[in-house]
């Protein structure tokens, strides 16, 4: 009897662990599919096109998608690779938003109101006049549902957007002329992008946009007679200061200019999860080092021409900057009322305006207003 116990336990401790072995290669079984994915997605490896509107390696603007191509490249451990062409070099630079949106490339840089024929509400995502400081833009792109509305905006063309890179406040740009009232702007051929070429316009000038590497060119054979393009630290690497005298600031219609990495969903859609992190966290980080550049760049630019070019610095007078502000109030008022996606951004862009405004008024404003009154007392 007890032999007969024994066997029948064992025979069920047999059982059991057939049974068991069964479930366990069932369940390998059906999750090897899945972890070979996983492996999959992990080993294969992509290879990107990431045209932009800048010349190749320019100082500030074309070295930050070179940076971000860098990074990526190092956290992926060369999973992903991302090839920068520079303007002219694969895609003329106001073909990028096409090549990304079509699929010829998977990546663009480049600044969002360079759009404004295509997206008119995206130029809010650039620069704005009287608008959004870099710190401000940032604080509502990121955290304030810009980047929704953004993307939101950019996906009937395919595309997803990211935050690449901030100027920091312009230069309101270069002249032969000096500038004392509106009627010194009138019939004047300027570049000018944006919402900010818009205000010129109404206030008598004629804008007009043409690619950063032709600059040089326009201002030295007269197809402009004056040049808005970034800052001291770009604007001297131009060498503007060898065909224009007047250095005129502050720059009202950019006082933060975001600019963008653009990528083709598709593209996107086929990255892993992980390396869609990279991308997102590369992006970031290059949105900030640039301005980084800038502020540090920025002065040393500005006492270089000044005390070695001989640039005469001008600031411009209260009353056009006023008109200014009146006109391009107007402006954005008249396209919100005009255009439903634009309206949608601009009441976005105006509530949290109003929030940091507000707050600024008593804390960042309040103590740059102190500081400076206490560098003119010292």
């Amino acid at each position: 009897m007890a032999g007969s116990c024994f066997c029948k336990t064992g025979d069920m401790r047999m059982k059991n662990f057939l049974i068991s072995a069964l479930v366990l290669s069932l369940l390998i079984a059906c999750g090897a599919p899945e972890q070979s994915k996983i492996n999959e997605s992990k080993i294969k490896s992509y290879s990107w096109s990431l045209v932009t509107t800048w010349p190749k390696n320019y100082p500030g603007l074309g070295m930050a998608p070179e940076r971000f191509s860098a990074l990526v490249e190092e956290m992926s451990q060369g999973q992903l690779k991302v090839k920068v062409y520079g303007a002219g070099e694969l895609v003329p630079a106001m073909g990028v938003f096409d090549a990304v949106s079509s699929g010829s490339v998977e990546m663009g840089h480049g600044g969002a109101y360079y759009w404004k024929g295509k997206v008119p509400a995206a130029q809010f995502f650039a620069g704005v006049p009287f608008g959004f400081t870099a710190d401000e833009i940032n604080a509502w792109v990121y955290r304030g549902g810009g980047l929704e509305l953004w993307e939101e905006l950019y996906k009937p063309f395919n595309m997803k957007p990211l935050p690449g890179g901030n100027t920091g406040t312009q230069m309101f740009g270069w002249f032969n002329k000096e500038i004392n009232s509106l009627d010194d702007i009138k019939g004047l051929k300027m570049r000018f992008p944006g919402f900010g070429g818009e205000v010129f316009k109404r206030a008598g000038g004629v804008p007009v946009n043409i690619p950063g590497g032709e600059l040089y060119t326009a201002m030295q054979t007269g197809t402009i007679d004056a040049v808005e393009w970034v800052g001291p630290y770009n604007d001297l690497a131009f060498g503007f200061q060898q065909v224009a005298k007047y250095y005129y600031y502050p720059g009202w219609h950019e006082p933060g200019s975001m600019l963008e990495f653009t990528i083709n969903i598709e593209a996107w859609d086929s990255l892993p999860s992980h390396l869609q992190s990279i991308v997102s966290t590369a992006a970031k980080a290059v949105n900030q080092d640039l301005l980084n550049e800038y502020n540090a760049s920025n002065n040393r630019a500005l006492q270089d021409l000044i005390k070695n070019h001989n640039v005469q610095l001008r600031e411009l007078p209260k009353d056009v900057i006023n008109e200014f502000r009146s006109i391009s109030e107007e402006i954005l008022e008249t396209s919100a009322a005009n255009d439903p996606a634009v309206n949608k951004v601009y009441q976005s862009f105006k509530k949290f305006m109003a929030e940091v405004k507000s707050f600024n008024a008593i804390a960042g404003d309040a103590f740059i207003e102190a500081r400076t009154n206490s560098d003119t007392d010292s």
